[in-house]
């Protein structure tokens, strides 16, 4: 009905534990805990303070592992990977220019380089590192000209995978992320 996966239910519901707003009970499942002001201020509070924190450390970890990605994927990708990244930046052009958020296709950008990377592991860590930065990414993509800053970065970095650059794709995906988190971080 939600389309959320049961571990995305399972971690949601940890979280709410951890904070104090529900607790398990034998017999009658999760429920929410009765609630003061303070038990919903505090966590709250902290959660704010800490978040800022939190997404310039994932950034961060996105600056560590996608360059070397993207200089990978430019001396491994195969032709087909080449053109779907191209057929990517097409659909994120039109949805540009018609005001549209490109949500997909910027996530779709970056989870082809790393398949284009040819390392499963690294893979399965940038799935989980855009899961937790998916909430900054959309508030990001709404701010005035990121959209467009965010197409030209994607052309810089397949134009250097189209040249087999793999020094020039690396330093493209490295401004991008920096790009990234200047704006990021202005909204928080």
């Amino acid at each position: 009905k939600f389309e959320v996966s049961r571990s995305s239910v399972r971690d949601a519901i940890r979280a709410l534990e951890l904070i104090g707003l529900v607790e398990p009970r034998q017999g009658d499942g999760t429920v929410v805990c009765d609630l003061s002001a303070d038990s919903l201020v505090n966590p709250l509070a902290t959660m704010l303070l800490r978040k800022r924190e939190l997404v310039g450390e994932l950034l961060d970890v996105r600056k560590m592992i996608e360059p070397p990605l993207a200089a990978r994927a430019a001396t491994h990708a195969a032709p087909e990977e080449i053109a779907y990244l191209e057929a990517i930046l097409r659909r994120q052009r039109e949805k540009v220019r018609s005001g549209e958020l490109a949500i997909e296709e910027d996530s779709e950008f970056h989870y082809t380089i790393a398949r284009a990377a040819k390392n499963s592991v690294v893979l399965k860590v940038l799935d989980v590192l855009m899961d937790l930065l998916r909430e900054s990414r959309a508030r990001s993509l709404q701010v005035e000209g990121r959209l467009q800053r965010s197409l030209a970065g994607h052309q810089r970095i397949l134009n250097a995978i189209k040249r087999r650059d793999a020094a020039g794709a690396e330093a493209a995906m490295y401004q991008h992320v920096e790009e990234i988190e200047e704006i990021v971080l202005k909204k928080f």
